[in-house]
Order: structure tokens, then sequence, then C-alpha cells
């Protein structure tokens, strides 16, 4: 009998062993096993990942969305028969897409470096929509972001802050 014949019949009886084992088991013993280990490290891990969960999903959204307008615009590009406005147009929203996406990381960074919060930062036109990860609901600490955000800018934009939790 070769290694490899040998190895794999080891690998096969164990696997087998265990198996057995787990099938004969007590529902009780497991369960009982289950239950003490969520009660101890459910509650401590589930709050911490929540809040970026909630940023994250935003953020790939934000993203996903980004990269469907943009395919569009690639779309317009490469079609034969758009005229050359429509080409102009299409890379001048791709052009402003891009913007926008730097324009959101900077504030992005700006709000997490000035206020310790995970946001997510999304722009449309003159609406900008800031979702902070935080349970703490605090009028001012909205408006100082508000401000923060409003300083980027030489015009007046529309600006909401939202704090999830």
């Amino acid at each position: 009998m070769n290694k490899q014949n040998l190895w794999f019949i080891t690998l096969f009886s164990l696997i087998l062993v265990l198996s057995v084992y787990y099938v004969t088991m007590p529902n009780d013993l497991l369960l009982t096993v289950n239950s003490n280990y969520s009660k101890e490290k459910d509650d401590l891990v589930s709050v911490a990942v929540e809040d970026s969960e909630i940023i994250s999903a935003l953020r790939i959204t934000k993203e996903e969305d980004r990269l469907a307008l943009e395919k569009d615009y690639q779309a317009v590009l490469t079609n034969g028969e758009s005229t050359n406005e429509e080409k102009n147009e299409a890379l001048e929203k791709i052009k402003s897409l891009k913007e926008n996406a730097t324009l959101e990381d900077s504030l992005e960074e700006k709000i997490k470096k000035n206020f310790k919060f995970d946001c997510c930062v999304e722009i449309d036109n003159l609406t900008i929509t800031s979702t902070c990860s935080s349970s703490n609901h605090n009028n001012s600490v909205a408006n100082n972001i508000m401000r923060s955000i409003q300083e980027e800018f030489d015009s007046n934009r529309y600006i909401t802050v939202k704090f999830e939790s």
C-alpha cells in the first residue's frame, strides 16, 4: 500500500469517526454548549458589528449605484450611433461621478477625524446626506457636522445628517 492511499484511509476514518460521534451525541448537550456560547459572545459582538454593517451597507449600495450609472454612460460612449453631444454629456457625467466620489470620501474622513463618527456621505446635485453611526442623537452635533460640510462649498447646499444606531 503506498503512502497516498494510507493517508486517504486515515483521514477518511477520522472523518467517519467524528461524524458518528456528532450524530450520536445527545442533543441536550449540544444545545447547552451552543446556548452558553451565544449568551457569552453574541451580545458583545453584535453591537459592535451592527453599527459598521449599516454604514458598510450604505457604502456598498452607493458604490453599486455609481457603477451602474457609470456603466450606462460608458455604453453611450461606446455606442456608434451616439452623437457628439451625447458623448460629451456622458463624459461630463462620468467626470462628475468621480469628483463626487472623491468629495464624499474626503467629507467622510473629515467627519471621522473631527467628530469620531463612522459615516457615509452621499452627494446628489445640491443635496448632501450624511448617515453617521451613533446611538447618541444630538442636535448640536448634527448642526456642527452640517456646518463642517458646508465649509467645503462656496454655494449653499441642502445638508441632512442622520444618526443610525
